[in-house]
């Protein structure tokens, strides 16, 4: 049995806290952990200080990588980051607010930035199970 979009959507959205990576401009792996809201598109939304390493990587190079995992699952997600306006902002930064109401607080920093990945690739692993249940998602099959 394959993990389906909506079943990785629900454990992504399960997990506050994901380790997010990027590349400094040295080339360099660089990780922290964030935390983050997902949307059903698979869409994950994160805030960070304009003054912060992953910021400043991801000015430079809009890839990123998240991890997450629960027992003996895990998803790997990578894909592209961009900075949202207007009214995708509003609706991200509301579901944001729903999970993290401190975010309220952040928002008033003049170096808040608010940040959106969408998915190029992602894989659902589930070693629980003999043989391990392995899922990828990339290009059509990502909403």
């Amino acid at each position: 049995m394959t993990v389906d979009v909506a079943g990785i959507y629900a454990f992504i959205r399960d997990h506050i806290y994901v380790v997010q990576a990027s590349v400094s401009p040295s080339q360099m792996a660089q990780a922290a952990v964030v935390g983050i809201v997902v949307t059903e598109n698979l869409e994950i939304f994160f805030d960070t200080l304009s003054t912060s390493r992953k910021y400043g990587n991801l000015r430079q190079d809009p890839r990123i990588a998240f991890v997450m995992w629960q027992g003996e699952q895990a998803v790997q997600y990578e894909g592209v980051v961009d900075e949202p306006t207007g009214g995708s902002l509003s609706r991200l930064k509301a579901l944001y607010f729903a999970r993290f109401p401190d975010g309220r607080d952040r928002e008033r920093l003049p170096e808040i930035a608010y940040l959106r990945a969408r998915p190029t690739w992602i894989r659902h692993s589930d070693f629980s199970t003999d043989p391990p249940i392995i899922t990828e998602l990339a290009g059509a099959d990502l909403p």
